[in-house]
């Protein structure tokens, strides 16, 4: 059985270094069912949930670089269960990923949820798109509510993907999800707090011998 998102990761070099540690029949032999092109209900709820991904591509004097997109939560679209779409919002104005991805269409994605420790890795080609070359496109993608410049749309046709395990990934939580987590213990305190400001009432408005 292959291993679909490994069928691109391994080089000669890759499985050297697999050899050296002792892994390589590891993945040469996998026995199971990991041949994921095809997005499913689980990896589309999942997107749907995120406010941002890391994204990798490559210049054309080889070196890689990584850039952190980001958006209102669900911005990275799933538009079919193999293709995906996000609206690229201004940032610093390097445009790094953007000429990178101009002349090599090759992308790695690792999505990333950090309360429930889990990693979606994607391997995919990316497409640059201008806002109005596709307006049906753009309407599906856009949020109008948030308050940042869209530039261009990305869209990505899947390769592979896979699920990475949750081993060293640290839990964190976003502002909101914090609030959300601990909102009885909020609505606990504050019930307390009436009630004792009512006991002190109480006890001002009473007579002292």
């Amino acid at each position: 059985m292959t291993y679909g998102f490994m069928d691109v990761a391994l080089t000669p070099a890759v499985r050297s270094a697999q050899a050296e540690m002792g892994a390589d029949r590891l993945w040469s032999d996998f026995k199971g069912h990991r041949e994921f092109d095809r997005f499913s209900a689980n990896e589309t709820a999942f997107m749907a949930e995120r406010d941002s991904f890391y994204i990798a591509s490559v210049s054309e004097t080889g070196w890689p670089y990584v850039q952190h997109r980001g958006g209102p939560p669900g911005f990275l679209k799933v538009l079919d269960d193999r293709t995906l779409a996000f609206v690229d919002y201004r940032g610093n104005r390097q445009y790094i990923s953007t000429g990178n991805l101009m002349a090599n269409d090759r992308a790695c994605l690792f999505v990333m949820s950090y309360p429930s420790r889990s990693r979606l890795k994607i391997y995919a080609h990316v497409e640059k798109l201008a806002l109005d070359a596709d307006p049906a496109l753009t309407a599906k993608v856009i949020d109008e509510t948030y308050g940042a410049k869209a530039e261009r749309i990305f869209r990505l046709r899947l390769v592979a993907f896979d699920w990475n395990c949750p081993q060293h990934i640290l839990p964190r939580f976003t502002e909101a999800e914090a609030r959300a987590a601990s909102q009885s213990l909020l609505e606990r305190i504050a019930q307390l707090e009436r009630e004792n400001a009512a006991l002190r009432a109480r006890i001002d408005t009473e007579p002292t011998d």
